[in-house]
């Protein structure tokens, strides 16, 4: 067992300890201040480094909100690959649920930077990839030729996950529960679509 490993669910795909950390504060910063208003030259000091000891792993903060985004949705972008190898059946499309869900918890302070940040992300190269994810999900969870009324609440659930997400973390309790909370919601309007 390696020493000095990090506590954080989401740190166990990430590459290299420095990294890692520059990655946290970054985004730490990001969601206190704003994208916009945070400097490198901030995150160095946070960190208690030099500027240079951070050029050597970023060049820029876009390179590092890139770098998060990479390390923290590629469980999407597996969940996506492997959805897409399954049969369209209401069991796949639950499991869909249930794992974007644990995705979207391992990546609690990426979702919160989007959610901060709105119109930067729009801005930087990881907006279109944003997008691009979120229809290749609602098309996996939607129910070709079914009524409208089902196919919204198919959609619907996929941005219940959301709101539990980046909505509902002002709500007191724990957010583990209020995930929990969120998918057992999306999966009824799920179940429902396909039993109407």
């Amino acid at each position: 067992m390696a020493s000095g490993s990090s506590a954080q669910g989401s740190s166990h795909r990430r590459r290299g300890d420095t990294r890692q950390r520059i990655q946290d504060v970054a985004l730490e910063l990001f969601v206190e201040q704003g994208y916009e208003k945070t400097s490198l030259r901030e995150i160095a000091e946070r960190l208690e480094v030099t500027k240079a000891a951070l050029y050597y792993h970023f060049k820029t903060k876009e390179d590092i909100i890139v770098s998060v985004f990479e390390d923290l949705t590629r469980p999407i972008d597996e969940l996506i690959a492997w959805a897409e190898a399954q049969p369209p059946t209401l069991e796949t499309k639950r499991e869909v649920l249930r794992r974007y869900s644990e995705s979207m918890g391992a990546g609690a302070s990426l979702f919160r930077f989007t959610q901060e940040n709105q119109a930067t992300v729009r801005d930087l190269s990881i907006g279109g990839a944003m997008k691009s994810r979120t229809f290749r999900l609602v098309e996996l969870l939607r129910t070709e030729g079914g009524a409208l009324t089902d196919q919204v609440r198919c959609v619907s659930a996929l941005f219940t996950l959301h709101a539990g997400m980046m909505y509902l973390q002002h709500v007191d309790g724990d957010p583990e529960e209020t995930r929990l909370a969120a998918l057992e919601s999306a999966t009824a309007l799920l179940t429902q679509a396909h039993h109407s």
